[in-house]
């Protein structure tokens, strides 16, 4: 089957239609925002000691991106992959390049690193992703293509549908991985954290991907609660294979619903910018970036919470708690 980036929004469309369909038969917004509410009670009753440390800055600039990472980089050595999610050409939302630059010359042996797309379009070929990254600015260091020359299967422990997820074959080039990611929505998983870009965004184009979207072991397309496990599939192999040598970094601004894949199609963000969150513990910094939604003290946040609860989109974060990648208990330390 021709799997085109259309075709993805449309059955994104029918995912959406489904979750309201959830709403209207109990699962309401109410609550869902109950449950952030009962988890932040939770967290508060546990000693600092037992919960992960999340750093935050509310100024989004390379200059907090790298304070925060020097908290969270004593384990990060040798070859360092850093995976960033590049976006389509001429996507309005996307991190910006400059940034990065500045972020990523601070990290001895470092290259960004992408996978091309199970879409047809800009970036589903080596080739034509090549042209995209130079259309969208990524021409300051190399970008390692990780499926270019083939996949790899990593093992998934205990995985809820998974025994393995075929990766970039590349990716076993690298010690570390750093993962600096442009938090938003998404239109089939509600939204786009540290899992989705280490999951689906180092998966390989053909086999990996096809796998995370159900449609090589359920043999059709899955929504809600089934794609947030099987993404968690893939986030344990990666988290598996390199252990402490991670860190994560989540930059909450340009908080469109839609992910940087949908292009220049995507809907303008209307929360404003929030800050960088960071830490060695990828629950405590998907729990902490989504609590930043979910405690922001106006109506913007809505459609952002719609578009997250209507694709079930906070199962991946009890996805990747029961999976024990980390813990959703966390201490915030505000960085100047």
């Amino acid at each position: 089957m021709k799997i085109t980036r259309r075709h993805f929004v449309k059955l994104a469309g029918i995912a959406g239609l489904v979750g309201v369909t959830d709403i209207l038969t109990g699962c309401t917004n109410k609550t869902t925002t109950t449950q952030i509410q009962q988890n932040t009670a939770e967290a508060e009753r546990i000693p600092p000691d037992s919960k992960a440390k999340v750093y935050f800055s509310k100024k989004i600039d390379a200059e907090h991106i790298i304070k925060l990472y020097e908290k969270i980089n004593a384990d990060i050595t040798g070859r360092v992959a850093i995976k960033v999610h590049t976006g389509e050409p001429n996507a309005p939302n996307i991190l910006p390049p400059a940034l990065v630059q500045k972020f990523q010359s601070r990290i001895p042996d470092s290259v960004i690193v992408e996978t091309n797309t199970l879409y047809e379009g800009a970036r589903s070929t080596t080739k034509k992703h090549r042209k995209t990254l130079k259309i969208n600015g990524w021409i300051f260091c190399d970008v390692d293509i990780l499926d270019e020359d083939g996949d790899i299967a990593f093992p998934v422990s205990k995985g809820f549908y998974l025994n393995e997820v075929y990766m970039g074959s590349h990716l076993n080039h690298y010690d570390s991985l750093v993962v600096l990611t442009h938090f938003k929505g998404h239109s089939m998983a509600g939204f786009g954290g540290a899992l989705k870009n280490i999951a689906m965004g180092c998966a390989s184009s053909q086999h990996g991907k096809k796998q995370l979207h159900g449609l090589e072991n359920f043999g059709d397309w899955v929504g809600e609660s089934t794609l947030m496990e099987l993404l968690a599939d893939g986030g344990k192999a990666i988290c598996d294979h390199f252990g402490k040598q991670m860190a994560f970094i989540n930059v909450l601004q340009r908080l469109s619903i839609d992910c940087d894949c949908a292009g220049t199609g995507a809907a303008a963000p209307e929360l404003p910018d929030i800050g960088i969150l960071a830490s060695n513990d990828i629950v405590a910094v998907e729990q902490a970036s989504v609590d930043m939604i979910y405690h922001f003290p106006d109506g913007r946040k809505n459609s952002l919470i719609e578009r997250i609860e209507s694709r079930q989109g906070l199962r991946q974060l009890t996805a990747i708690t029961e999976h024990k990648l980390g813990t959703p208990h966390y201490e915030l330390i505000e960085i100047d």
